[in-house]
């Protein structure tokens, strides 16, 4: 499926962009989005979002003089078209793959990527802070934040819409408004802006209003006139004016003149001004308008026939994850689940099918997500909080103070832990059991199979208490999963071979690569199954009969599982011989996770080369 990408090819800067006349956009716009849905056909990507995108990335590149005004890009994965316009264009096809471009805008990848973005919600306070900063250093440069995608749940969008109305910053903050986040938004807002006049509310008001109006002689005009006044009172617009913003929308985001002009008005305007936009995801390709969930990201396909359907070879650990919830939910009606907005890659879409009054999607609010679980122990009911690795340290106060001080039983099933791929260093879950470690209270376990995660979730739950269990993204190995559950004995690893001299203690998925570095050092392999409790018998046992000790982990060495066993042997020993793989001290850029990992030393590669580089064996 080829396409004539004619203007579009002449376009390798906004300076570009700048020089065509104003009644050709239409036409760049339709070119841009042609030669989106070719290239992330064919190499995969984020997709439905970028397809609602063009028509306004067009407009913003035209109307502002970019890179010297900052465009912020909220999450960004809606920033495709503004790479293909930034110089970009035809390395678009590298996205997400090692060595490749960003998944997201990033500040080291073009001077046009004013802030760098992967988590949600950041946009209006990062472009708040750069129109302040310009206006203290008396510079003309504009700050432009798009937001949208479900990115107004979080309390900070507000907390930044609030302060930038106290300071009346010269702040153009966009709701890009398609109804829609990765899962379908949750949260008063949404329907504030989608169903406002349809709402409880203003039906109740009007109804009471006749009520009372209706025996009253010459008051049905009055209530017309009030109908129409209360009308004007609760559209989406008044709530931004009231934080300070003068409001304009919402307008049709896909009709490129109507975007313009709209947006040359404003430029002229100061103080902080928001822009209500209406969007389609997917605009332009059918399948994704119809079914944005399922193409929000999508790997190679054809697009003339449907996504291509993995392949069943096992289930992943996320869906470990769901069915394990359905089965406990089923045995102990205390549970109850939460997310933030990650049903679908957290597993959880069967759980919430058939236990929709036991399932909390809270929006992309992951502070609120933890303290609610809080909440719900407190009287008595046993929450599951379902979250990524990486999402979870926007809760880590709450789990601190909410949860961990006052000893409740919170469950945290923590999914995407260690390396992730694609999404790169924004999503990488590699600070988990470092952040988790020391705060007194919380149990760690870290199942290295997916049976061992189905047996560690029911251990962690019945335990009671603040249990985090982290599990990484994607497949296991393809271990039988028992469809009972059982108990794991707490704090306690078990070894899985016996050997002389090195001893590999695995903390996670790594116990096949183990095995594999075991055989050609015959070394003894322990699956420790727990960070903490850390089971001291054990690594006393195998600090006795060994030279050497290896920990593996997907998390940073720094603070991790190895250096939990450095800790205790510390206290205990004066010769210490320990080796610790790990995540290093940088942050993992996107790629390809298995090539990742090796580059990391984690593999049994790089266990045998520690272990031979230690002993010179």
């Amino acid at each position: 499926m080829s396409h004539n990408h004619s203007l579009l090819s002449l376009i390798d800067s906004p300076e570009d962009l700048r020089q065509i006349p104003e009644s050709q956009l239409g036409q760049i716009a339709s070119e841009l989005r042609s030669y989106l849905l070719d290239t992330v056909s064919q190499c995969g990507g984020h997709f439905a979002a970028n397809l609602g995108t063009v028509e306004l990335t067009v407009a913003l590149h035209y109307v502002f003089n970019t890179p010297e005004d900052k465009l912020v890009w909220d999450v960004g994965h809606q920033a495709y078209p503004h790479k293909v316009l930034t110089g970009r264009r035809d390395q678009l096809v590298t996205i997400r793959q090692t060595d490749g471009l960003h998944p997201f805008p990033n500040r080291e990848e073009s001077p046009f990527d004013a802030f760098g973005v992967g988590h949600s919600s950041t946009s209006i306070s990062a472009a708040l802070g750069m129109a302040l900063a310009n206006q203290r250093s008396g510079s003309a440069r504009r700050a432009i934040s798009i937001i949208g995608d479900g990115a107004m749940t979080a309390g900070m969008a507000f907390e930044a819409l609030n302060h930038a109305g106290h300071v009346k910053a010269d702040l153009l903050v966009i709701l890009n408004d398609n109804d829609m986040s990765i899962s379908e938004n949750v949260g008063a807002l949404n329907n504030y802006l989608a169903k406002i006049l349809s709402g409880q509310t203003y039906s109740h008001l009007r109804e009471s209003g006749k009520k009372i109006f209706s025996h009253l002689p010459g008051m049905t005009e009055i209530a017309r006139k009030t109908e129409e006044h209360l009308k004007g009172m609760v559209t989406p617009g008044i709530l931004f004016e009231e934080l300070g913003f003068n409001y304009i929308g919402p307008i049709d985001g896909h009709d490129i003149d109507a975007l313009v002009s709209t947006l040359k008005n404003m430029r002229a305007l100061r103080g902080p001004r928001l822009l209500h936009i209406a969007t389609t995801k997917g605009k332009g390709y059918q399948p994704a308008e119809n079914a944005p969930i399922k193409y929000h990201a999508v790997p190679q396909f054809d697009l003339d026939k449907d996504i291509p359907k993995s392949r069943p070879s096992g289930p992943t650990y996320s869906q470990v994850f769901g069915q394990w919830l359905c089965d406990m939910a089923a045995e102990d009606e205390r549970l109850i689940a939460i997310t933030p907005a990650m049903r679908e890659g957290s597993g959880m879409v069967a759980f919430s099918e058939q236990y929709p009054e036991r399932y909390f999607d809270v929006a992309i609010a992951e502070q609120h997500a933890v303290t609610l679980a809080a909440g719900m122990a407190c009287e008595g009911s046993k929450p599951v909080v379902a979250i990524y690795s990486s999402f979870l340290q926007r809760g880590y106060d709450q789990l601190i103070h909410d949860v961990a001080l006052q000893n409740l039983d919170v469950l945290f099933a923590i999914d995407r832990a260690g390396i992730v791929g694609g999404d790169g260093a924004t999503h990488q879950g590699a600070y988990d059991i470092s952040y988790l470690r020391c705060i007194p209270n919380v149990a760690i376990l870290t199942p290295s199979n997916e049976n061992e995660c189905r047996q560690a979730l029911y251990t962690g739950y019945q335990r009671g208490g603040c249990v985090a269990v982290r599990y990484p993204r994607g497949k296991g190995p393809g271990i039988t999963i028992e469809s009972s559950m059982s108990l794991l004995d707490w704090g306690k690893g078990k070894i899985e071979r016996s050997g002389s001299k090195v001893a590999i203690l695995v903390f996670g998925p790594f116990v096949e690569e183990a095995m594999i570095a075991a055989e050609t050092l015959d070394a003894s392999v322990a699956d420790m199954r727990f960070v903490k409790p850390l089971d001291h018998e054990l690594i006393d046992k195998l600090y006795q009969e060994h030279q050497l000790l290896i920990t593996i982990e997907e998390n940073a060495a720094i603070g991790g599982a190895g250096t939990a066993v450095l800790e205790y042997l510390a206290q205990r020993y004066t010769e210490i011989s320990l080796e610790r793989l790990g995540i290093p001290d940088q942050f993992i850029e996107h790629g390809d996770p298995q090539s990742l990992k090796q580059r990391c030393c984690l593999s049994a590669e790089g266990i045998v080369e520690a272990a031979r580089e230690r002993l010179s064996v």
